[in-house]
């Protein structure tokens, strides 16, 4: 191609003996079909794409328009150095610069597209199922890593660098790593599987088998953080997260959380009563959900008395805490209003014979 386009210029009878004005002349005209470029095709581009509805074309033309003009340049000092015809080593220095130059700008487009339709996928409607922006740190990272290693061996074997003999060197490396950090290890590769999976995600509230329930603050490729009630943060291997059971309260078709309110009577009360006051109770807090509606039932006959329980919904776990003492205590009030007795535990005392 490099001989084609010198023909080209050479057929006009034009410097033919002047290479470093053809050089000149050819830097010149690269220039010129890069502005041109630039100032025409992508342009006319934009304004096509500023049409549409979508707006990922509007940055994918501007994140391509630096790296074809620069390119355009490029090839044209490339010409420009086969119209020279440096000596040895002068060519290949050169032209293995160029090449490099190239591929690191190309390397950077691709990152930023990568990124950019990733990020799209994660926060559309119609998103996979495993890229979502939970995950999306993490595919970033995977993606960075693999377009930086291929573009690394891209422009070594410009450079004719063998990387056979690196290759194998990773290989021995990356197994003495792997025996001197299978925790970390263990705890990286379930970070993957919790983050693909995503039994839970950031502002959840969540149960550990050891007793911990707090919010998920962050979800790392290491650890995962919760804060609790008491604005303590415990950290957790993700390798633990990975292999015990987890509850998690704002998980299911939707975040809402019920609560249970349990009441003992005295035997001898008006059930149908009972179960008007407790009602009417979780219908006048407004914290309480009006769907599900709340209910209340009648669990068992206990020793002292009848076991009611109130169940209720509300909004989020968060709120567990605080309703539940509200309707304690608006249950104590209105019982006391009601004339409803709560029975608490009696023991009879029987004295066979006074000690003498």
């Amino acid at each position: 191609m490099l001989d084609d386009l010198q023909n080209t210029l050479t057929y006009f009878g034009y410097f033919d003996d002047y290479p470093w004005m053809q050089a000149l002349g050819m830097v010149a005209a690269s220039v010129l079909i890069a502005w041109i470029f630039d100032r025409f095709i992508i342009s006319t581009l934009k304004r096509l794409a500023v049409k549409t509805k979508f707006e990922i074309d509007d940055r994918l033309i501007e994140l391509l328009h630096g790296p074809i003009y620069s390119s355009i340049i490029i090839l044209g000092l490339a010409l420009a150095v086969h119209i020279l015809e440096p000596v040895e080593p002068f060519d290949f220095i050169i032209y293995s610069v160029l090449q490099s130059i190239a591929y690191i700008i190309w390397a950077v487009l691709i990152l930023r597209v990568t990124k950019l339709v990733l990020g799209h996928v994660a926060r559309s409607d119609r998103h996979i199922s495993i890229l979502h922006p939970q995950t999306l740190p993490l595919f970033e990272n995977i993606t960075n890593i693999a377009i930086f290693v291929f573009a690394v061996y891209i422009i070594f074997s410009t450079w004719h660098v063998d990387m056979t003999a690196w290759l194998a060197s990773a290989g021995i490396v990356g197994i003495a790593i792997g025996f001197a950090a299978k925790d970390t290890l263990a705890n990286l590769f379930s970070g993957v599987f919790i983050l693909a999976d995503a039994p839970y995600k950031i502002g959840d509230f969540v149960v550990l088998d050891t007793g911990e329930r707090g919010e998920v603050t962050h979800i790392g490729i290491r650890s995962t953080r919760l804060l609790t009630r008491d604005d303590i943060e415990v950290t957790v291997p993700n390798s633990v997260m990975g292999n015990t059971k987890i509850i998690n309260e704002s998980g299911g078709p939707g975040e809402k959380y019920r609560i249970r309110i349990a009441v003992g009577v005295a035997y001898g009360s008006d059930i149908d009563k009972v179960r008007e006051v407790l009602v009417n109770i979780a219908l006048n807090e407004e914290a309480v959900c009006e769907d599900p509606e709340p209910r209340v039932r009648f669990r068992a006959f206990g020793a002292s008395g009848l076991d009611f329980e109130l169940l209720c919904w509300i909004d989020q776990p968060v709120l567990r805490g605080r309703l539940t003492d509200r309707l304690n205590c608006q249950v104590y009030k209105r019982f006391i209003e009601e004339k409803i007795e709560i029975p608490y535990s009696k023991h009879d005392l029987y004295i066979k014979e006074m000690p003498k």
